[in-house]
């Protein structure tokens, strides 16, 4: 049953709970809702009491501007104070990279796990990551949602063959609906770089998951991410892509948060 609850600058935020035992929140990626990562949940639900929501400006929640990556710290923040006060939280994506900021910023969290945050790995990665952070805000600015989609679609590897027909599929106005939230991941994502200082501050246990058939890069990027965190490890889960099978994926997080 869905629920809600008000974030600090009284954004409703939606979320739904099942299952019982400690407290996880699970944070989905660009382009996605609670519903995305909704089978991880029915996954862990018997060993815990699993979390899932709609990011600001998505799905049931609400919006509040001007955005700022503080406002979805609180609104993990309202969350884990519904739940009971503590909680464990993961991330896939950028999803990963609000929850690392999440625990960076002292809120009360038990253990962070985070899938494949697409960090910059060389030079040449970040700079085509800043020059997509500029095309993005100049086509939301515009108002072409679609051309932002693309983008966005672009920047995951998609052909353009593929991306032409996603166009003309039933889901590209689901699509376009979620399209201002990009800039909401993208501001996650910071520089695009490992934000090493600030994992660093990060004292709960963190697990780094990456694919092992995922690209290197995303895999060195994880290793990163532990390696920067006082209590990180790092895990490949083998012949997984970045679109993770939570039937895998769910016993290694649920080893991990019940230790």
């Amino acid at each position: 049953m869905e629920k809600r609850t008000l974030s600090r600058d009284g954004t409703r935020i939606a979320y739904e709970s099942t299952g019982r035992g400690p407290a996880v929140v699970l944070v989905s990626g660009a382009m996605s809702t609670g519903a995305t990562v909704a089978p991880l949940a029915a996954e862990l639900s018997d060993r815990f009491e699993v979390t899932v929501y709609d990011r600001r400006g998505r799905g049931a929640s609400g919006d509040t501007a001007p955005f700022a990556v503080e406002r979805e710290v609180e609104d993990l923040a309202a969350l884990i104070e519904a739940v009971g006060g503590e909680a464990s939280l993961y991330g896939v994506s950028s999803g990963g990279a609000l929850v690392l900021r999440a625990a960076a910023s002292g809120l009360p969290v038990a253990r962070v796990a985070v899938y494949e945050v697409p960090y910059a790995m060389d030079d040449a990665a970040a700079r085509a990551a800043a020059e997509y952070t500029g095309r993005l805000a100049e086509a939301l600015g515009q108002g072409r949602r679609g051309d932002a989609v693309e983008l966005f679609l672009r920047l995951t590897g998609l052909g353009e063959e593929m991306i032409r027909g996603a166009r003309q599929s039933p889901m590209w106005a689901g699509m376009e609906s979620l399209a201002p939230s990009l800039a909401y991941d993208d501001a996650a994502m910071g520089d695009n770089r490992v934000p090493r200082s600030e994992l660093a501050s990060v004292t709960a246990p963190l697990l780094a998951l990456a694919g092992g058939a995922s690209p290197e890069w995303m895999r060195e990027a994880a290793c990163a991410i532990a390696e920067a965190a006082p209590r990180g490890t790092y895990r490949t889960l083998e012949g997984q892509t970045h679109v993770v099978e939570p039937g895998v994926l769910a016993p290694v997080l649920a080893d991990f948060f019940a230790n």
